[in-house]
């Protein structure tokens, strides 16, 4: 509403407009999502404003499913077992053919059911203690009024203030300081967030765009500390690399993030690494790549670090401390 505003917003370059506070671009759904907590493969969506409440009870009410599915599993191989028991003087042993005692069984309890319930057993159970782990993280950000892209954020905050010694304090804006508080801005009755995604209280102190300027400042210091490289070799942005080493194959980066493909002679600035992989961005021609961005992982044996920048002409800066 206030075009002066737009200093302190970040613009995509995909969708071509301004990023409202608190929204990222989602690579996989192709947009911008409000107050995005990440992309969730298993709902094939984005967690953001409008759905981090059902999310959060999904992820409570699926271990609760699985530890009700486990205690059925549970009684079940028991009852059946104890049935099928028999004790000698030197040996234990069970007859899965038949039940031993009367009742029978309305469905037939074999070796293969032992089996299969034996199964959904241990997946009720990996599945408990999977599921129930994420919902313990997700109620942890969420009680301090933050996504887990933004608690990244924080950490990147306190980072460069530390890097820099510039004597600032960064305050999350959004932490209302209550538990209480903080709950009730994803939880309510009606299920639908409070606000409309795009405003958003703030604490005392806090400027109403105090993130999105923290995170401009971080991409500055991204685009200073990041170096320039050329590829030497071609790579199709496989997974795992049969050809480029046995110690890029076996330490592929176990992320979601994309790979991308070079060509030789292509241009990539390099934000961050491995040791033996780096992640960065092609440098297309601007007037061809219709707003499209190339990010993603790369083998390092691939390309060789540009002994001078094309556009001052000046040694580029050292490659960005790994931390």
């Amino acid at each position: 509403e206030k075009s002066q505003d737009c200093m302190y917003l970040q613009y995509c370059k995909v969708c071509q407009s301004y990023k409202a506070p608190r929204s990222h671009h989602c690579r996989k759904c192709n947009r911008c999502v409000m107050k995005m907590d990440h992309h969730c493969p298993w709902i094939n969506n984005c967690c953001g404003y409008q759905n981090h409440a059902s999310f959060t009870l999904f992820l409570l009410l699926a271990p609760l499913g699985c530890i009700h599915a486990s205690f059925i599993f549970v009684m079940t191989m028991y009852t059946q077992l104890y049935n099928r028991i028999s004790f000698g003087w030197s040996s234990v042993k069970i007859d899965m053919s038949a039940a031993k005692r009367d009742p029978r069984p309305i469905i037939p309890f074999g070796l293969s059911a032992f089996a299969a319930s034996l199964f959904a057993l241990g997946l009720a159970l990996g599945t408990t203690i999977a599921v129930g782990m994420l919902f313990l993280i997700q109620m942890k950000v969420i009680l301090t009024n933050k996504t887990s892209i933004e608690s990244w954020i924080e950490e990147k905050a306190k980072d460069r203030i530390q890097y820099y010694q510039t004597g600032e304090t960064f305050i999350f804006p959004y932490d209302m300081g209550s538990k209480w508080k903080n709950f009730k801005q994803v939880f309510t009755w009606s299920g639908i967030p409070e606000g409309d995604g795009l405003d958003w209280p703030v604490r005392d102190g806090c400027h109403q765009y105090s993130l999105t300027i923290e995170q401009l400042k971080q991409k500055a210091d991204k685009r200073v500390r990041s170096v320039r490289y050329r590829a030497v070799e071609d790579y199709s942005g496989v997974c795992c690399p049969v050809t480029k080493g046995v110690k890029t194959f076996f330490t592929t980066p176990c992320t979601e993030e994309p790979r991308i493909a070079l060509s030789k002679g292509d241009l990539i600035l390099a934000t961050r690494g491995l040791k033996h992989w780096m992640y960065g961005e092609k440098i297309l021609d601007s007037a061809t790549d219709g707003g499209i961005r190339e990010r993603g992982w790369f083998p390092r044996k691939c390309v060789e670090k540009c002994q001078y920048d094309s556009e001052t002409d000046q040694p580029v800066d050292g490659e960005k401390k790994n931390r």
